[in-house]
């Protein structure tokens, strides 16, 4: 930036309103390197969880400009106080810090200070972070890690530390979580923000801030003076440095007695739901300007695609197949068929190597020439041979289950890591969802991974796009069906037929895969540990439009051989299928229950009762319905004199439940599993 007008700008100040708001005195810093409470170390810590395996006692930070050279830059600072409970929590220890860098530039650590107190004898004792446990590991291209470990840990110890990190990367504004894996005490961060740059702050949380005020302050700038442009040789040289003020905005959040963040079945990443502040840079006003947008839109976000060398520009580089993706117009003049058929040319040339990104590595021709590409050199070869065949498919933007969900509201394009095509079809069909990673799934299912509610479609320029629901029609279905034999000395002899569906059937197909089939069988058949198992059989393995069916017989002796027939018999016929757990185990839930998709469970079993023996209980029939349609569980038990016929169908139509809905959740899993445990009780006949 030019000095003059940055000088220019600072002595303007910000808006009159601004700056007529009262100022009241800052609340003082809740915490201090080195100055240890003793009672730190003595005392119990807050927290409820007694499984916890550490506790932090206050993590502080703050971020401030100061001047450098003749601009800007962030310097962040970071004060955290960690007490370890148990041996588990040795590795809150260890602590990373990701350093940016880009071209010539990168962010800078500093006075880095860490400390493990522990209490001997009544004294505190302290041993200080060494330059031998300070480590730097490149992650990625453009991030590197600091990482250190603070020493003498113990049970009871506390750890601290603190540093300082410069960035020069504006745009990069440091994001502050609140709530971690382990309780939280006290947690406050603070942003002093001049006016000249403006800010949006995203907060995610479940409830409201401890303390949340600002107030303007004045801040002080140490800048370079340059020489002007139009000096001639000398333009540009250092001529002194002056110090400038200016008003700015100082915002301060806390929280208090956050509890832990545990991580739950059927959810989306931990970042999606912690507690925690986001910031971008949405734009500048400099005096005399009008105010200069930064942030991202729908519209900008689709014309940068479409120019970028990695994304756009590469979908007009996929013609060294278009010979062949034209003889594939000809053949399958239908529209989903001839999609089918460029996706089976597309996965035996270019094989998925499990790394999710927007971008291509390179060009679509090495990925095609190397047989092996990231999801982005897939998928983006799939849309140019698409459109090679004569099929107008757009690219479609989304964020993996493990990257994090995106939001309507703010247009980031960093939130999004992954890319399929949409085709739209004739006669008001449904469009098609287009990925090639997944050999096991058909044409039109994304992987389970994508199912992240919502994408982002890339359209021609000029254009905006719009949303596209990820929703799939394919549901997860596991289907079994058994006829089951009780002789009158208590022994069981059965017969198995099993259908894995949907997204079921791509899973098992997976495991089938990964151990082969003599093992998959194996794991199968563990509910009958205690007998044996014959006749087991796979059928449907390379049909991935079909069930994937598993079939075998099994015998289960009686608990006491050679005994006379007892007058009465007791039998659970379910527990013959193996005992599930209930994944609801808790009271209650803060977080929504992700499936990615609708689910369906159905269990058909028929017994036939033994020579000499009559019903005399048989379980009661049932049907629960979830509020909102969302569901319904149906329990089934009827007798036909030598036969009952009990079924068991659990049928969960959402792909995502609220928190809200979870306690229903929860309860119509406990009592299909107490409906399926119900034993029948059969007598002598008379």
């Amino acid at each position: 930036m030019r000095i003059a007008r940055l000088v220019g700008w600072l002595l303007a100040g910000l808006p009159g309103a601004a700056l007529a708001q009262s100022s009241p005195k800052a609340a003082p810093e809740p915490i201090k390197f080195g100055q240890l409470e003793t009672r730190d170390l003595t005392a119990a810590p807050f927290v409820a969880d007694s499984a916890a395996p550490a506790v932090v006692l206050c993590d502080y930070g703050t971020t401030r400009f100061e001047g450098h050279s003749d601009g800007l830059r962030l310097v962040f600072e970071r004060i955290t106080r960690i007490k370890i409970l148990k041996k588990s929590g040795y590795d809150w220890a260890t602590v990373e810090v990701p350093l940016y860098h880009r071209d010539d530039q990168k962010e800078e650590l500093g006075r880095l200070r860490g400390c493990t107190y522990n209490l001997e004898g009544g004294k505190v004792r302290k041993t200080a972070l060494a330059a031998a446990n300070m480590f730097t590991e490149e992650r990625s291209k453009n991030v590197q890690i600091r990482k250190f470990t603070l020493p003498d840990v113990r049970e009871g110890s506390v750890v601290e530390y603190s540093y300082v990190l410069r960035s020069d990367f504006l745009f990069n504004f440091q994001d502050w979580t609140f709530q971690r894996t382990i309780p939280t005490r006290w947690s406050e961060y603070r942003a002093t923000i001049p006016g000249f740059y403006r800010y949006k702050i995203i907060q995610q949380t479940f409830q409201p801030f401890t303390q949340h005020d600002e107030r303007v302050v004045m801040i002080t700038l140490g800048l370079d003076r340059k020489v002007p442009e139009s000096a001639g040789a000398g333009a540009g040289m250092a001529a002194g440095s002056m110090t400038v003020t200016a008003p700015a905005v100082e915002s301060r959040w806390a929280m208090q007695n956050l509890p832990a963040y545990h991580e739950e079945p059927f959810t989306t990443i931990a970042d999606d739901y912690l507690v925690r502040l986001d910031f971008e840079l949405a734009g500048t006003q400099w005096e005399g300007e009008e105010f200069h947008d930064l942030s991202e839109t729908w519209p900008k976000i689709n014309a940068k695609l479409l120019a970028d060398d990695n994304f756009g520009l590469q979908l007009k580089r996929g013609d060294f197949l278009k010979t062949q993706m034209q003889a594939l117009a000809t053949k399958y003049p239908d529209p989903a068929q001839r999609a089918a058929a460029v996706r089976e040319v597309v996965m035996q040339s270019v094989r998925y190597d499990g790394t999710d990104r927007l971008y291509t590595t390179a060009s679509l021709k090495r990925a095609y020439d190397a047989h092996r590409g990231t999801s982005a050199d897939v998928n983006l070869l799939f849309l140019a041979a698409l459109r090679d065949a004569g099929l107008a498919a757009q690219p479609v933007l989304l964020s993996t289950r493990d990257h994090g969900q995106v939001s309507r509201n703010f247009p980031l394009l960093e939130k999004f890591n992954y890319v399929v095509g949409l085709l739209e079809l004739p006669g008001g069909a449904p469009p098609l969802l287009l990925d090639a990673t997944e050999p096991l799934l058909p044409c039109g299912v994304l992987p389970e991974r994508c199912l992240n509610r919502t994408g982002r479609l890339v359209v021609p320029a000029p254009g905006e796009g719009r949303w596209v629901d990820l929703t799939p029609a394919q549901h997860h279905v596991h289907f079994q069906q058994v006829q089951l034999m009780l002789a009158a000395d208590g022994s069981l002899s059965g017969q198995m037929h099993e259908e894995h569906s949907g997204y079921a059937a791509a899973d098992e197909r997976g495991e089938l895969s990964r151990l082969g089939e003599k093992k998959y069988l194996a794991a199968q058949t563990l509910a009958h540990a205690g007998g044996s198992v014959s006749a087991a059989s796979v059928l449907g393995r390379e049909e991935i439009s079909q069930p994937l069916q598993v079939n075998y017989t099994f015998h289960h002796p009686a608990e006491e051989a050679g005994a006379a027939p007892a007058d009465q018999l007791y039998l659970s016929p379910f527990s013959v299928l193996g005992l599930e757990n209930n994944p609801f185990k808790h009271d209650e839930r803060q977080l929504p229950v992700d499936f990615g998709s609708a689910r369906e469970e159905t269990r058909l079993l028929t017994l036939t009762l033994p020579n000499g023996y009559e019903l005399t209980e048989l379980p009661k029939s049932l049907i629960v319905n979830l509020p909102d349609d969302g569901g319904r569980y149906l329990f089934g038990a009827v007798s036909t004199g030598a036969t009952v016929q009990l079924t068991s169908r659990l049928s969960l139509r959402k792909p995502v439940y609220s928190a809200a809905e979870y306690v229903h959740l929860r309860d119509v899993y406990w009592l299909m599993l107490a409906k399926q445990a119900e034993k029948i009780v059969l007598k002598k006949k008379a």
